[in-house]
């Protein structure tokens, strides 16, 4: 069952929250966080992304970039920026954008349920984004993103969230974006108990999204456990910095597909060697967003085409079953020879959130084609999940994005 337990926060003044709170330092290149740190100073990804504050002729992997971080970070918590709580406790963090909310508890998960399969992946990580963060952590002293993670909603804990969500908040302000943040602290012993006691009914808990930092929280406690033979499972080391959300509030959108060229098709072979697998019907300008599993959108020379899987190569093994994995083995593979999609330059990815226009935008200046997706489901990733298996790159996109900065755990 889950471990899942309070921790003592550092987090921004109530006035300065705003203003610290950063989207994740993996969804900007180096030039686009360079300009919101230009925008605000007190952005924490001039923590996150500490390589802003150098010129470019200084690698983002640098150990001068890592002593910077903790520089920084140490500075903001002198400075007042940031402020360490007294003690241990849950926080409830609510995200609400484009007519959507959902509600999550701020705790630390333990590295030992990741170990033991209780934490659950689907995702293949990289050892040179492992290194990154666990140098991150190691000169930070502390784990500055938060890991997403799912579970299957129970009522339990449900009630005592929405009894601390009576109290008043500590921090409530809309983000540049539009997703407005709220932020309550659980005060509550009673509701403390009932947090902890309902994850220890939870036989399973999801990594949605992070799955390098987990991986990074992991490494790193196995190696403060080699430095440390007496440790007793206690220390802060052992646990890492985790959002959790109920299954039942959380929003997968599609991750779409652009590609540069046709792998030597002209427009209309391509489109005959498509019907070997696919039925396609022209929709003109039509923009197409899938309603079904196993349909896709192609946007081609300006004209919008429906596909849709023949019942051959529709299959009820839950990785091959994927849409991403139907696009992948049955057209991006075999028709247009991009075979590994996190090295191939050939191919970009476009979150949902950025919608079918960006798709028609892309193919009119870097890319020759675009494909929209059924979005993956949630109950799709817990089956991979369960059943020990990982699923292709970038196969799902959640949204809103978890913001950076506003709770750090220290280690």
């Amino acid at each position: 069952m889950a471990i899942v337990r309070p921790f003592r926060a550092v987090r921004p003044r109530a006035d300065a929250a705003a203003r610290v709170a950063a989207l994740p330092y993996d969804v900007f290149n180096r030039q686009e966080a360079l300009a919101e740190v230009r925008k605000e100073p007190l952005s924490f990804l001039k923590i996150d992304r500490a390589e802003t504050q150098f010129s470019e002729d200084v690698a983002p992997d640098d150990s001068r970039v890592y002593e910077r971080a903790g520089e920084t970070l140490r500075e903001m918590i002198r400075d007042g920026v940031l402020i360490r709580e007294s003690g241990d406790s849950y926080y409830i963090y609510e995200l609400t954008g484009a007519g959507h909310t959902q509600t999550g508890i701020v705790a630390c998960a333990a590295v030992d349920d990741y170990l033991g399969n209780v934490i659950k992946k689907h995702e293949n990580t990289r050892a040179d984004k492992e290194a990154d963060r666990i140098n991150h952590v190691e000169a930070c002293r502390a784990q500055t993103g938060p890991i997403f993670l799912a579970y299957r909603s129970r009522e339990a804990i449900n009630r005592a969230v929405d009894r601390s969500k009576g109290e008043p908040p500590l921090y409530d302000f809309v983000a540049g974006d539009g997703v407005r943040h709220t932020v309550w602290k659980v005060k509550r012993q009673s509701e403390q108990d009932e947090i902890r006691a309902g994850f220890e009914q939870v036989p399973s808990v999801y990594i949605a999204d992070g799955h390098h930092r987990a991986a990074a929280a992991v490494k790193l406690a196995l190696k403060r456990r080699k430095e440390n033979p007496a440790y007793s499972g206690d220390e802060e080391f052992n646990f890492f910095l985790s959002v959790l959300f109920p299954h039942d509030q959380l929003r997968i959108l599609p991750y779409n597909r652009v590609v540069r060229d046709l792998g030597g098709y002209s427009e209309e072979e391509f489109l005959r060697a498509l019907t070997g697998a696919f039925e396609v019907k022209e929709l003109g300008s039509a923009a197409c967003q899938p309603r079904e599993k196993a349909t896709f959108g192609l946007y081609l020379g300006g004209v919008w085409y429906e596909l849709r899987a023949g019942e051959g190569i529709r299959f009820s093994d839950p990785v091959e079953g994927l849409a991403v994995s139907l696009l992948q083995s049955h057209v991006l593979a075999p028709l247009l020879k991009i075979t590994d999609v996190r090295t191939d330059r050939r191919i970009d990815f476009v979150g949902g959130i950025r919608g079918l226009p960006e798709l028609e935008r892309r193919t009119r200046t870097d890319m020759k084609l675009a494909f929209s997706l059924y979005p993956t489901s949630l109950q799709e990733l817990f089956d991979v999940a369960d059943a020990g298996q990982l699923m292709p790159p970038k196969s799902t996109w959640f949204e809103p994005k978890l913001r950076s900065g506003l709770f750090i755990h220290e280690i």
